[in-house]
Order: C-alpha cells, then sequence, then structure tokens
C-alpha cells in the first residue's frame, strides 16, 4: 500500500493553478501540507483555489503573472530565495495549444506565442528556480509534457514541437543533476477533461474523459521525497514511468 503524501513544510511552485490539472495539482499539493505558490493569469480562479486550499487548512501564495513576462519569472525565483531560501517541489504546468490547423497556415504570431509559453517560459523558470531546488534536500519538478510530443500528428506540429522541446529540457536538466538530490520527470497526461482539450477536440463528449482532479491524483507522488526515478516521463494512463523514447 503506497504512503500518504506528506509534504509538510515543503514550499511547492505550481503555474497554471487556476483550472485544469495544474489547481487539482495545487489542491492536492496543499493537503499534503506544503504551502503552494499558485501562479496563473486569472486572478479569479487563483482566489478560487486559496479559497478551496484555506478550507483545507492549507497555505497558499498567489502570483498573477503571465508567463510570457520573462523579467517576473526572474522576480519570483528572487521573491522564492528572500522569503523561504529554497523550494521543494516544482510543477511546471501552464501551457497553451495554439491552433491545429495545416504548418503552413499557422500564422507566425501564433507560433512565437506557442514557443514563447511552452518552451521559453519553462526554460526561464528552471533557470530561475534550479538553485532554489538544488537547496532542498529532496527538490522534484514535474514538467508537464504531452503524447503529442511523441505521435506529431498531423495539424499539431506547434504544440507537438514545444513539447517534444520542454521533454528534451527536462531530460537534459535531469542528466545534469543525477547525482544530487533533485529528482526532475516529464508527465504525460493523456487525454483530460479540460478547456485546452475541449480547444483541441470541440465534438468530443468530455464525460468520456478523465476529470483533471483524478489524473492530479496520480501525478502528485512524483512530488514525494522518497521518490528515486529521474530523467523520465510518468504516462498517467499507464500509471508508470517510461523511458524517453522516439516514435516507431
Amino acid at each position: 500500500m503506497t504512503e500518504p503524501l506528506d509534504l509538510s513544510g515543503r514550499i511547492a511552485l505550481v503555474t497554471g493553478a487556476s483550472r485544469g490539472i495544474g489547481y487539482f495539482l495545487a489542491k492536492g499539493l496543499a493537503a499534503a501540507g506544503a504551502h503552494v505558490i499558485a501562479v496563473a493569469r486569472t486572478v479569479g480562479g487563483l482566489e478560487e483555489l486559496d479559497d478551496e486550499i484555506k478550507a483545507l487548512g492549507g497555505q497558499a501564495t498567489l502570483v498573477p503573472l503571465d508567463l510570457t513576462d520573462m523579467a517576473g519569472i526572474d522576480r519570483m525565483g528572487g521573491a522564492i530565495h528572500e522569503r523561504w531560501g529554497k523550494l521543494d517541489v516544482l510543477v511546471a504546468n501552464a501551457g497553451i495549444l495554439g491552433v491545429i490547423a495545416p504548418i503552413g497556415h499557422v500564422e507566425a504570431k501564433t507560433f512565437e506565442k506557442v514557443m514563447t509559453v511552452n518552451i521559453t517560459s519553462t526554460w526561464r523558470l528552471i533557470r530561475s528556480v534550479d538553485p532554489l531546488l538544488r537547496a532542498s534536500d529532496a527538490g522534484r519538478a514535474i514538467v508537464m509534457s504531452s503524447g503529442a510530443a511523441h505521435s506529431a500528428r498531423a495539424f499539431w506540429a506547434p504544440y507537438a514541437a514545444s513539447k517534444a522541446a520542454v521533454e528534451a529540457l527536462a531530460r537534459s536538466w535531469a542528466d545534469e543533476t543525477r547525482n544530487m538530490p533533485l529528482r526532475v520527470n516529464a508527465v504525460n497526461p493523456g487525454a483530460t477533461r479540460t478547456a485546452m482539450r475541449a480547444q483541441a477536440m470541440p465534438g468530443e463528449n468530455p464525460e468520456t474523459l478523465p476529470h483533471p482532479r483524478e489524473v492530479a491524483g496520480k501525478i502528485l507522488p512524483l512530488a514525494s521525497p522518497s521518490l528515486t526515478e529521474t530523467g523520465l516521463i510518468y504516462d498517467v494512463r499507464l500509471d508508470r514511468f517510461t523511458h524517453y523514447r522516439m516514435p516507431e
């Protein structure tokens, strides 16, 4: 039987925390005892999350931030250092779909925004909090990816390319820190009942998909101080770690 997740006294940062998987990951981390730094653009969603966390007896710090604000990401890292001197858990969850379209029809501004939000901001976030995670006795980084990174389906080029790049960032970071207490893994959450999924598949019945609460529940153990795996992909649908691999 799996031991209950205990994050008492630990600091966890979650991006994209105002809705979907990020919202329930933030709640779950708080329920396990972590002080959650919740980051998102939507203030209303963050305030709702804060109410939920307080109802659980937990604590949160709300950070309304657009992740295209690279200097803002840097300032956030500095503020975490000044207040806590470390970070124990990073959940790099925020991302956008862009558009489902033939690659030649994708507007430059759309492509650039997908790359900025999904890749560049993730790198900037990693750069900002890497020293803080190294200062933890058991730093844990969870980087949200997608099966699109491997399937590379027609019309999904910008999103697929961005998630493949995110996995490469996570893989390199994991290799750099392999001999340290820091553990870095990516996650393929699979099809989930989220607003992004509805945007990508407007004709799909959302009731046929797992709720983000259920998906988040399977991801939470990756924040455990007892986790030993690093440099892998956790596939929620398979409920296990897999190695990075190219499609056959």
